[in-house]
């Protein structure tokens, strides 16, 4: 089983990573502020493009560490990879795949049906662990309508179908994520999902945290030898990593869901946490966003039990079983591919 590693965030703009031995060495003012083994770390994320060294740059693309730049506002802007590994007949496996309704419908009727259930799973978990009060009824309905859609997804025979599915779930869920904020509620409060630019704190967080994942899941399929941007649910446009985003599907609610509501419901961040641009745009500010960072990086950390293989793992590591599985299920080694439902 691989080892869950770090993901090294640099977020200083007067931050310098360089190689030193078999470390990597972050200074800030001409001075070490971090110093760590290189075998730790299996990605590295810089918010601008901040001067990482030649050496270190070989050694990460020889070793499979993907460096990924991101705008200050954690708009994705460009990667660094080595030569791409894995079997090229996996691959071709993939595409073949990927280019017949029956096969893409296969793989993403199985990610959809997670994604609902796992959907389903927070609301009820709310309601077991808080007093919903007069929200009971609006969750309790919630509740229903996704478990309805979610047989109407078992039966479903087309992919257009599916995507119905998918996103009147995803209304659905979005339409009680209010309810599941427990504190602030004067300051901080969700009015639906918007993303580009995301128009209240509640959306600038999750965009951002689900950035993050996608940039951990693309990192994982990588790593298995599959093509990200060929998904099933997701459909092929050039510079999408749609297979990235097919698999984020499943543990989005799991993974950044429960991050963002446990910063704002835990009083981890506040409303002076963010910029409020004249567009209309928020932003996370500086302090802010490494709060984020180390909060998505403690939930990594957790232990589960994962369903299907019967080990315990990360939810860091979760990104890889899942890709795994996937490329397992591809090259005909499993009769389905098994997506992860949370507990």
């Amino acid at each position: 089983m691989k080892k869950h590693l770090n993901t090294l965030y640099v977020t200083s703009p007067e931050a310098y990573v360089r190689k030193e031995g078999m470390t990597f060495v972050v200074e800030l003012d001409g001075k070490k502020a971090m110093q760590a083994p290189l075998h730790t770390i299996e990605n590295i994320v810089c918010f601008g493009f901040k001067p990482l060294t030649p050496a270190l740059m070989e050694y990460c693309a020889l070793n499979n560490i993907t460096i990924s730049y991101l705008s200050q506002f954690g708009k994705f802007l460009a990667s660094v990879n080595g030569a791409q590994k894995g079997n090229v007949l996996l691959r071709k496996a993939q595409y073949a795949m990927h280019d017949t309704e029956e096969g893409s419908l296969a793989v993403a009727r199985h990610i959809v049906a997670a994604k609902i259930t796992n959907s389903r799973n927070i609301l009820l978990r709310h309601l077991r662990n808080h007093d919903a009060g007069e929200d009971e009824h609006k969750i309790r309905l919630a509740i229903n309508e996704l478990a309805r859609n979610l047989k109407a997804v078992e039966k479903t025979d087309s992919l257009d179908s599916l995507r119905g599915h998918e996103g009147e779930s995803a209304s659905i869920y979005f339409g009680c994520f209010d309810q599941l904020i427990t504190s602030q509620k004067d300051t901080i409060c969700f009015n639906g999902r918007n993303k580009r630019p995301p128009l209240d704190p509640v959306n600038a967080l999750l965009s951002f945290v689900y950035m993050l994942m996608v940039n951990d899941v693309k990192s994982a399929l990588e790593t298995t030898g599959l093509d990200v941007q060929v998904g099933f649910l997701h459909r092929l446009r050039p510079g999408r990593p749609s297979l990235a985003l097919d698999l984020m599907e499943e543990v989005r609610a799991y993974i950044a869901d429960r991050v963002v509501l446990n910063l704002i419901n835990l009083k981890q961040i506040n409303y002076n946490d963010f910029e409020f641009i004249e567009t209309g745009e928020i932003r996370i500010k500086d302090k802010a966003r490494k709060d984020v960072l180390i909060a998505y990086q403690k939930k990594k950390d957790e232990e589960i039990e994962h369903p299907f293989l019967g080990e315990k793992i990360t939810l860091g590591l979760l990104f890889h079983v899942q890709a795994m599985l996937l490329a397992r299920y591809i090259r005909g080694d499993i009769e389905a591919y098994p997506p992860f439902y949370m507990k």
